[in-house]
C-alpha cells in the first residue's frame, strides 16, 4: 500500500515540479522567440538546468521594453526609487536558501562562502536604495558664477543602458552592475553571464515580486558573442557596460561608436568591496546646467 503524506497525497503518485528559467523582458517571463534553449552545468560539471537562449529579436524585444519604461522610472522621485530598490533586497532576503544553492552550484564554492555572497548581493542592493536620493547633492548643485545669474547643474539619466554581466561572479557582480544602473534612473538590458546564468533568473523573479515597474530591468540568458553586438550596435541604447564583454570588448566599444553611446570599459572590479562609490553610476549620467537670470 503507497505511503500518505500528511496532506493526504499519495507520496509515489507525485511527480515533481521541475523548474524551468525564461527570459525577463516587460516585466513577463516569455522563452526565446527562436524556441531555443542551451544546457547549463555546475562547475564540477554536473547538468543542472536548460536556461532561454535569447535571439538577436530577443535584444531588440528588450530595448523596446526598456525605452516604454524609461519615461516613467526616470519620473519618479529619486527618494521612491530608493524605496524601491530597498523593496528588491526584500525580496531577496527571502530567498535566500535559493540564491545560496544556485551560486555554490554555479561557482564551485562551499555553502558558508555562498551564503555570504548572497548577503553581500542583498546589501549592495540596500547601499544602492541609499545612493537614490543623494546623487544630486553629490554631483550636481548651485555654482558659483561672476554676474547676476543662478547657475544649476543636475545630473539626468542617460536612458537605456545595455550591461554585459561579469562571467564569474554570478549574484554579487550581476547585482553590482545592474543596481546602479537603475538607481539613477536609467533602464537595463542586462546579458547575464553565459556559464552562471540561474541565478540572474531567479533575481529577474524577485524584481518582478518587488514594486519595480515593468521594462526597468530586462535580463537576458544566452551566448554573450551572439547578443552583446546587437545591443552594442542598436540605436536606441544610449550608454553600455562592456564589464563581461571578455574578448569581445573591443569590437563592442568600435559598434558603440557609431551610435556616440557612452561606454563603460571592462576593469579590475573587487566585488566584494562594501563601500563602491559612484563609480558605476557617474557613467550612466549626463549633466544638465540651467542659467536663469536674477531679477532686481
Amino acid at each position: 500500500m503507497a505511503e500518505l503524506t500528511s496532506t493526504g497525497e499519495t507520496a509515489a503518485a507525485r511527480v515533481g515540479v521541475r523548474r524551468t528559467y525564461k527570459l525577463y523582458i516587460g516585466g513577463a517571463f516569455p522563452r526565446s522567440e527562436s524556441g531555443r534553449s542551451y544546457p547549463v552545468t555546475s562547475a564540477a560539471g554536473d547538468h543542472l538546468a536548460n536556461a532561454a537562449l535569447a535571439s538577436r529579436k530577443d535584444v531588440r524585444d528588450a530595448v523596446v521594453a526598456a525605452r516604454k519604461a524609461f519615461p516613467g522610472w526616470s519620473g519618479r522621485t529619486a527618494y521612491n526609487r530608493g524605496q524601491i530598490l530597498y523593496r528588491i533586497a526584500e525580496m531577496m532576503e527571502g530567498r535566500r536558501d535559493q540564491f545560496a544553492a544556485e551560486v555554490a552550484a554555479a561557482e564551485g564554492v562551499k555553502a558558508g562562502r555562498a551564503q555570504a555572497l548572497v548577503s553581500a548581493a542583498v546589501d549592495r542592493w540596500v547601499y544602492y536604495s541609499g545612493w537614490a536620493d543623494k546623487i544630486g547633492q553629490v554631483l550636481g548643485g548651485a555654482n558659483p558664477v561672476s554676474g547676476p545669474y543662478f547657475n544649476v547643474s543636475d545630473p539626468e539619466p542617460t536612458g537605456v543602458v545595455g550591461v554585459l554581466a561579469p562571467a564569474g561572479s554570478s549574484l554579487l557582480g550581476l547585482v553590482s552592475v545592474l543596481a546602479p544602473v537603475i538607481t539613477s534612473g536609467n533602464t537595463a538590458v542586462l546579458v547575464a553571464g553565459e556559464r552562471v546564468p540561474l541565478p540572474a533568473v531567479t533575481l529577474a523573479e524577485a524584481l518582478a515580486t518587488s514594486d519595480l515597474p515593468a521594462g526597468v530591468a530586462n535580463i537576458l540568458t544566452g551566448r554573450v558573442a551572439e547578443l552583446a553586438p546587437p545591443l552594442a550596435g542598436h540605436a536606441d541604447v544610449n550608454a553600455l557596460d562592456l564589464t563581461g564583454a571578455g574578448a569581445l570588448a573591443a569590437e563592442l566599444e568600435e559598434l558603440a561608436a557609431g551610435t556616440l553611446k557612452r561606454v563603460l570599459r571592462p576593469g579590475r572590479d573587487d566585488w566584494a568591496d562594501a563601500d563602491p562609490g559612484l563609480a558605476r553610476i557617474r557613467p550612466f549620467l549626463e549633466v544638465k546646467t540651467v542659467w536663469h537670470p536674477i531679477g532686481r
